[in-house]
């Protein structure tokens, strides 16, 4: 007999954890190891549960479930992540897929959506909602055509931090004003230099420098 599969829910709102609960529940084949609110406590709780599969909300009270996404698989890349929302978002839905999320899913979804969605991802398979795939794979396309811009290579939230960084402001300063970790800061400094081909913050800076010069009458 094969083990269930170890689903992380997380959600701000307490009503609607205890209705993806109520419904993952009745699947002999699905095992609630864990609930988290907020991207901090999905982290934690992703590192102490160690579950296959993660039902993810988007917008979390401290910050992004796609940040949560990517740091989650950065820790267990093995652990699959669906992301779950109110409206399809094309920025979050293309945001989600690069954080290495394996689908996208509306809160509109039926059941047995939702259900199929989590075996799916068990056995590798990508998947998106529907109603949103098309927008998503223009949006790849049209990212394919500009690698040319460097910016193209980071997330929006990498970018956030980047024109943060040309602030001049410490990891700790960047991690209080965006609700993160002082490491998960860290880590994001690591992977924009890394993309942009940068070996410190100051050239990371003279980066942003150069693409928004100042205006000579501010």
């Amino acid at each position: 007999m094969t083990d269930p599969i170890r689903v992380l829910i997380v959600d701000d709102h307490e009503v609607v954890r205890e209705g993806l609960r109520a419904l993952l529940r009745r699947r002999s084949n699905l095992a609630i190891v864990g609930e988290a609110d907020s991207v901090a406590s999905a982290i934690e709780e992703a590192k102490r549960t160690e579950p296959d599969v993660v039902v993810m909300d988007v917008r979390l009270p401290d910050g992004s479930g796609v940040e949560a996404c990517r740091e989650i698989r950065a820790q267990r890349p093995e652990t699959k992540v669906i992301m779950l929302t109110s409206y399809a978002d094309d920025d979050a839905v293309f945001a989600s897929i690069m954080a290495g999320a394996t689908g996208y899913l509306l809160k509109q979804t039926r059941t047995q959506a939702l259900t199929d969605a989590i075996e799916r991802a068990m056995r590798g398979e990508s998947l998106l909602d529907p109603a949103v795939t098309q927008r998503v794979l223009e949006r790849v396309r049209t990212a394919g055509t500009a690698k040319d811009d460097e910016l193209s290579l980071l997330s929006e939230q990498e970018r956030k931090i980047l024109d943060i960084i040309a602030e001049g402001k410490t990891n700790k300063e960047i991690a209080k004003e965006v609700y993160l970790s002082d490491k998960t800061v860290k880590n994001y400094v690591s992977s924009i230099l890394s993309k942009l081909n940068l070996r410190r913050r100051s050239e990371a800076a003279a980066f942003i420098a150069r693409r928004h010069p100042k205006d000579p009458q501010s």
